[in-house]
C-alpha cells in the first residue's frame, strides 16, 4: 500500500476532485495498491499549479498541511469587476480610473500582515448549510464573515498583456481573488483576478510537480514524497527503551517531549504524530502513521 504524497501540477479547467478521480484510475491501471486518497487543499478549476494528493496514512496529515504557506503567481485586471472576482465571471462594474505603478506600490504595504479578509461571494463557504456560490447563482442576498489570514509578501512583477502580475505569499485559506478586489478598492478602482498558478503549498513546489499526463508514464512509486519529508520541520521524539510497546499501542504517558506537535519514532520508524497535554502532562496521540 502506498503511503505518501503525489505532487500534481494541476492544469486549468480541471476541478481538484477530477484530479483525484483521474489519479485513482492511473494508479489502478498500473496495479498500484492504495486504500485512501485525497487532496490537501482545493485549487479552483481555473487555477493551475501545485495540488498535493495524499495517499494511505498520509491522508491523516491533512491538519498539518492545510494551513502552510502558499505561493501564487497571479495576474489582476483593473478597471472592471466580475461577479466571481475572476475571469470566469460576468462584468458587473466598470471604472475609468487609470492605475499607475506608483498607485500599486503604495497600497501593497497596506495589504500585508494579519488581516480580516472577506471571501468572494462565489466561494465554497457555508452559509446556513448551503454553499455560498449556490446562493450567489440564485441571486440570494447574504454576507460572509471575514476570516483572519496572513499575507506575508506581495511582489509586483510588471505588466503582462494588459494585466498586472504579482507573486503572493500567504497563509492557507487566503483568497487571491479577494486580494485583487481589495487592492483595486484601495486604489479607488475595480479589479478581478485574470490568472492564478500555485507555485508552492508548504513543502510542495512546482519544480517537483507532475501533470496527470506525466504521471501516466513516470514511476509513481519512485516519485512518491514520503511523509518524513513533509514533516521535516516538526520536532522528532524517539520512544525510550522499555516504553516502545506501550507507546506503540497509544498508552498515554508522562515523558519529556518537545513542545507542540511532534513526530514520534518507535524503533527508528515514524509511528505517531503526538503532542503533550497541557493539563496532565501526558502524551496525546493525534495520528497513527505506521
Amino acid at each position: 500500500m502506498l503511503n505518501g504524497f503525489i505532487n500534481v501540477n494541476k492544469e486549468k479547467g480541471m476541478s481538484s476532485a477530477f484530479v483525484v478521480t483521474k489519479l485513482k484510475r492511473i494508479l489502478r491501471s498500473r496495479g498500484i495498491a492504495f486504500d485512501k486518497i485525497g487532496h490537501t487543499g482545493t485549487l479552483d478549476p481555473d487555477g493551475e499549479g501545485v495540488l498535493p494528493i495524499a495517499l494511505g496514512k498520509a491522508t491523516r496529515l491533512f491538519d498539518y498541511t492545510l494551513d502552510k504557506k502558499k505561493v501564487y503567481y497571479t495576474e489582476f485586471v483593473f478597471g472592471k469587476e466580475t461577479d466571481t472576482l475572476d475571469e470566469s465571471g460576468v462584468v458587473i462594474k466598470e471604472c475609468d480610473k487609470v492605475v499607475e505603478i506608483n498607485d500599486i506600490l503604495s497600497v501593497i504595504p497596506t495589504l500585508k500582515g494579519e488581516i480580516d479578509q472577506i471571501p468572494p461571494l462565489y466561494s465554497a463557504k457555508s452559509v446556513d448549510g448551503r454553499r455560498a456560490y449556490d446562493l450567489a447563482r440564485e441571486g440570494k442576498e447574504f454576507t460572509l464573515k471575514p476570516k483572519r489570514i496572513t499575507i506575508y509578501e506581495i511582489e509586483y512583477l510588471g505588466v503582462n498583456n494588459g494585466a498586472y502580475a504579482f507573486r503572493i505569499t500567504c497563509s492557507g485559506g487566503t483568497y487571491i481573488r479577494s486580494i485583487a478586489r481589495d487592492m483595486a478598492y484601495a486604489m479607488g478602482t475595480l479589479g478581478y483576478m485574470r490568472y492564478i498558478r500555485r507555485e508552492a503549498s508548504g513543502p510542495f513546489n512546482i519544480e517537483r510537480a507532475y501533470t496527470l499526463n506525466e504521471l501516466e508514464s513516470i514511476d509513481i512509486e519512485q516519485n512518491l514524497i514520503k511523509m518524513e519529508e513533509i514533516l521535516v520541520d516538526m520536532p522528532r521524539f524517539d520512544a525510550p527503551k522499555g516504553a516502545e510497546r506501550l507507546l506503540d499501542n497509544g498508552v498515554r504517558m508522562a515523558l519529556k517531549v518537545p513542545d507542540g506537535s511532534f513526530k514520534m519514532y518507535i524503533d527508528d520508524e515514524l509511528t505517531w504524530i503526538a503532542e503533550k497535554n497541557e493539563n496532565d502532562g501526558r502524551i496525546d496521540f493525534k495520528a497513527r502513521l505506521k
